[in-house]
């Protein structure tokens, strides 16, 4: 006997502007249901879940609740006005939670409620939302970006309370890592439409491959003209994987070589190099640092040189001095002892996600042009429209208000404006709140083509696990661990020693390092058959030649004539590339296999 669902939607639709957001959309939430709300930024996912949330009001549908069911929202952008402390606004609403239950789960999160809400931070708002949200007891917690403005124990202490919480949630967020540890289906808003598989966020990108995959197939039954517009899906996801192959093992590098920098080894051979093929390499070179705010030791004997290129995170709870070590590796803070030093030639960018800084007014053209059609992407001349589809955004947006993009589109412009200055230093201070998942692949492409040094503060773990070539983990005791690889790697660190087990020093740079990360899968032959090896050494190079050859086939159907002047020639030609597109698509698998083997 089938279980009813605890909220439910049929017919769900919405008018939004001159047409409809999304319609004939069904939904069906049970009662133990964790469910990913996955989507776009402006498709709509804030929206639908006020929708279930009952917030808002459909345009067409029916919704459906079981009696005595509580359904809680937790919002990104909680409304504060009016509250004279954290506490009020804690003990707010027409169900408002006990009291004993608010300043039980406060503590947990460490957060004092008696603070003025005026003057609290974004990280402070955060946790008393979610002491208002969870100590409500509700059947269903809707949860929009839960994790923005929370540092990883806060975060941690979320997911331990979500693994044995007894209701159901759905959960819109940007964090990878959160959503696959959480997650057991997913609901992918997509067009207007709504999709559900019952796989947790894990499988989730493998799911949109083969949906993307088979609506290209369907798309060569069109007309000629529809054929040619509907292979971006194809050739969007493909390259992006392929693209991905290509920057993580490239990644694996650039942390090998950094490790071995970092060793006792590597320091030797650095201290050989000649003065000035030192400075060459130097981009920040800090010695000795020590910094203290009254008695509280920030840095303590801090030592590391920063390279061109280098990929630097920062992480460590809300209070524990990130921003102190970022405000004293750019030069905007003095340290007390110690000495930092930046090349002369040293010109950074800030990127720190201040939306407030685009007038609502503004026209995309004005943000991005001055209000003309070319912009200057470091150095580059690009036309505008050009520009905008780098950043994902659709050309004719050129004219739209910034005032009527979403939270995440606007953070997508912001970080669009700010690449295009000339710079060889990138500061990204919590970069990726707002994003949805296709920026954050974006944004880690944008970063590993860089051609400078990025400093990247951020919580968000498998993003530094993506991007980052050495991490600088601070425990707030004035210690930097300095560990040449991402948060995983900086995560055994903090295991082995709460464990007690003994940690690598890194030879000159005073800190604790992980051991090296492992060198990129090519090194290990052993492991692999004469054939396999083979293959994986030879793959790459043949998938470049494919793609070539697909860039080539793709150029010749671009012609609009071409169907209408010789049809045999185009369907020869569709088949021929649909043959070269297979062959790709069988070498990326094989490839992958081969790098799961080996990574294995």
């Amino acid at each position: 006997m089938a279980i009813a669902p605890i909220l439910s939607w049929e017919g769900l639709g919405l008018v939004q502007g001159n047409g409809w957001l999304f319609q004939d959309l069904n939904i069906n939430i049970q009662q133990r249901d964790r469910l990913a709300l996955i989507g776009r930024n402006g498709a709509g996912k804030t929206t639908l879940l006020k929708l279930l949330g009952g917030q808002v009001d459909a345009d067409k549908g029916v919704r459906s609740i079981q009696p005595g069911t509580k359904i809680v929202t937790l919002e990104q952008d909680p409304f504060f006005t009016g509250f004279d402390t954290l506490m009020d606004f804690a003990l707010s609403g027409k169900d408002a939670p006990p009291q004993h239950e608010v300043e039980a789960i406060a503590g947990q999160l460490g957060i004092d409620l008696s603070r003025k809400a005026d003057s609290a931070s974004g990280g402070e708002r955060r946790r008393a939302a979610l002491a208002r949200a969870l100590a409500s007891e509700p059947d269903l917690l809707l949860l929009d970006e839960p994790t923005n403005h929370l540092d990883l124990a806060a975060i941690d202490w979320l997911e331990d309370w979500l693994q044995r919480y007894r209701g159901a949630f759905v959960v819109i967020s940007h964090d990878r890592t959160f959503l696959e540890r959480l997650t057991r289906a997913t609901l992918w808003l997509d067009r207007g439409s709504l999709r559900r598989k019952d796989i947790g966020f894990g499988g989730y990108e493998a799911w949109m491959e083969q949906v993307y995959a088979e609506e290209a197939r369907a798309a060569e039954k069109m007309d000629a003209k529809l054929k040619i517009e509907a292979h971006w899906l194809e050739r969007g996801v493909t390259a992006r994987r392929k693209r991905n192959m290509g920057r993580l093992e490239k990644l694996y590098e650039m942390r090998a070589a950094r490790a071995a920098m970092l060793s006792p080894q590597g320091t030797a051979k650095l201290a050989l190099a000649s003065d000035d093929e030192a400075k060459s390499k130097a981009v920040i070179v800090a010695d000795k640092v020590f910094k203290s705010f009254g008695e509280r030791a920030i840095v303590k004997d801090f030592t590391l040189r920063i390279t061109r290129k280098d990929r630097i995170g920062v992480v460590g709870s809300n209070g524990a001095g990130k921003t102190t070590l970022l405000k004293l590796l750019t030069g905007e803070l003095a340290p007390d002892s110690g000495t930092v030093t930046l090349a002369k030639t040293l010109q950074g960018v800030m990127i720190d996600q201040q939306r407030s800084l685009m007038a609502p007014e503004k026209r995309v053209r004005d943000v991005l042009a001055d209000g003309g059609d070319w912009i200057d992407v470091r150095g580059v001349r690009k036309h505008i429209q050009g520009y905008l589809k780098d950043f994902l955004f659709d050309p004719g947006l050129v004219e739209a208000r910034v005032g009527t993009l979403s939270g995440g589109e606007r953070s997508r412009l912001l970080l669009a404006r700010e690449f295009a200055r000339k710079s060889n230093l990138l500061v990204l201070d919590e970069p990726t709140n707002d994003l949805d998942l296709e920026t954050l692949d974006l944004l880690q492409e944008v970063i590993a083509d860089y051609d400078g040094t990025v400093l990247i503060v951020s919580h968000d773990r498998d993003f530094l696990d993506r991007t980052v070539t050495i991490t600088l983990g601070m425990d707030g005791s004035g210690r930097v661990d300095i560990v040449a690889g991402g948060y995983a790697d900086w995560e055994k660190i903090r295991k082995q020693r709460e464990a007690g087990r003994p940690v690598a020093r890194n030879g000159g740079d005073k800190g604790e390092a992980a051991p090296p990360p492992p060198p990129p899968p090519p090194a290990k032959k052993g492991k692999l058959s004469y054939k396999d090896q083979r293959d994986y050494e030879l793959l790459p190079k043949r998938i470049e030649e494919l793609d070539a050859a697909i860039a080539r086939g793709e150029a010749q159907l671009a012609d609009p004539d071409l169907y209408a002047k010789d049809p045999k020639k185009f369907d020869a030609l569709m088949a021929a590339l649909e043959k070269v597109r297979g062959e790709k698509d069988a070498a990326e698998e094989r490839w992958l296999e081969l790098a799961e083997m080996v990574e294995g």
